[in-house]
Order: C-alpha cells, then sequence, then structure tokens
C-alpha cells in the first residue's frame, strides 16, 4: 500500500510542487499518473522512492514512513520499489546480461540465482537472445526493455515508470504496456507517469490527473482528460 496523507512538497518560492495531496494506491494496482509538464508528477515517484521528503504531510510505503525511515534504511526500502527512466541509465561498457545482473550481484546473491533471475526477466520482455549484446547494439525499444528487466529482477513490489514510451513509436510503446501489465499480473504495483493519451484512454486503467501539485480526477478506469486550459497553464 502507498498512502500520501496531505502531502505538500516545497522547493523554494511560494508555489508547492505538490500541494495538499492525499491518495492511497493499493497492492497490486495499475495507476497511470497524468498531467501537464510541470504539474508534480516526477516529484511525487521521487517521494515514493525517497529521492525526495514530504515538506509536509506523511507518506508510508507499505511498512516504511517516508518522511523518517533513516538513511540506512533507504536501500532496503529500493529493493522494493524500483524505478524506470525515460533515458534507460544503462551502463555502457557491460553487456544487457551484466546490466541486469549488477543489482542482485549489490545484494550478494550466488551465482546461479542471479543467472536464473537474468534469464527469467530476459525472457518476459521478449529479449533472451540479447543476452552478451551492448546496449550500442540494439534499439531505443529494446533499450527500454532491458531497463524494465533491470528494474523488476529480484521481484519488486512497486515498479515506478517515467515516461516509459516518451522516445518510443506508437507500436513500440504498445509492447513496452504490454510488459508492465504483464509485471502487474505478476502482483506488482505499477505506477506508469506518461503523456500517452492514446496508450491511457486504449488500457482503461486508474488515473490520477495532477494540474498545479493538485490531484484534479481519480478514475478506475479513466480516460486522457488534459483540457485546453491545461495547455494553457502548461505555458505559465
Amino acid at each position: 500500500m502507498i498512502r500520501f496523507d496531505n502531502v505538500s512538497k516545497y522547493f523554494g518560492g511560494t508555489k508547492p510542487a505538490l500541494s495538499g495531496v492525499s491518495v492511497e494506491i493499493p497492492d497490486g494496482d495499475f495507476v497511470f499518473l497524468i498531467g501537464p509538464t510541470g504539474a508534480g508528477k516526477s516529484t511525487l515517484l521521487k517521494l515514493i522512492i525517497r529521492d525526495l521528503v514530504p515538506s509536509e504531510g506523511n507518506i508510508t510505503v507499505d511498512n516504511w514512513d517516508i518522511g523518517t525511515i533513516p538513511q540506512s534504511q533507504i536501500h532496503l526500502l529500493r529493493r522494493h520499489v524500483r524505478m524506470v527512466f525515460q533515458d534507460f541509465k544503462l551502463l555502457f561498457d557491460r553487456t544487457i546480461f551484466e546490466n541486469i545482473a549488477v543489482g542482485m550481484e549489490v545484494l550478494g546473491k550466488p551465482k546461479d540465482e542471479i543467472d536464473k533471475g537474468v534469464r527469467d526477466v530476459l525472457e518476459l520482455v521478449e529479449l533472451s537472445d540479447k543476452a552478451d549484446v551492448f546496449p550500442a547494439q540494439i534499439s531505443a525499444g529494446e533499450l527500454q526493455r532491458i531497463s524494465i528487466a533491470r528494474a523488476i529482477v529480484g521481484g519488486p513490489k512497486i515498479l515506478l515508470a517515467d515516461e516509459p514510451t516518451g522516445n518510443l513509436d506508437p507500436e513500440t510503446s504498445d509492447d513496452i504496456l504490454d510488459i508492465l501489465k504483464e509485471v502487474n499480473r505478476m502482483g506488482t504495483t505499477v505506477i506508469v507517469v506518461t503523456h500517452n493519451a492514446t496508450l491511457v484512454d486504449k488500457n482503461k486503467k486508474r488515473t490520477i490527473t495532477i494540474k498545479e501539485g493538485k490531484i484534479t480526477h481519480d478514475e478506475i478506469k479513466g480516460k486522457y482528460r488534459l483540457t485546453k486550459r491545461s495547455h494553457h497553464e502548461e505555458k505559465h
């Protein structure tokens, strides 16, 4: 369970990045997080993974209180909460297999467990034949699949995806979303930040809209609803 209770986040200045946000995301949910650029979507994700702490209010992620979690416990939280980025953040001097394995190596997992974990997630993202190639040798869509594989190896409870289809064509975007839905079907809570209206409208998942740091819509089978006024707001 992820729970935000009246959460605000300030970065200096008078206008908060998030203002009085209260929301609950149960275990196993799939959520689209939408809104104009600068609305606070990425701030919300960074609070969940404890890259940021709230200025006001409380956030709990499972048994962790994000505001008070000690520095020594953050790595434990991040075993349970993983992030997929738009720009992949892969190590280009390592093979695909090595990129995925590194997280499990840091945890001191035995070699046979690492091998099985990497093979399993490569199969899930349908790139079993790419284990020994380097990131520079594959397409952007394949790189995004690898970044998802790296995030889910070892079985996190929560997966956050920040614009995972932002640089991809429509067909590849559909493929990436199919993988995220499969990860969700396996029991992982998935939160996807996106500007891709087609993906949101087609998949009819819970959709939370943020504008100017506040939640304006939270719908069970949502649609991408940003009005013309939103575009005006986005420019100011």
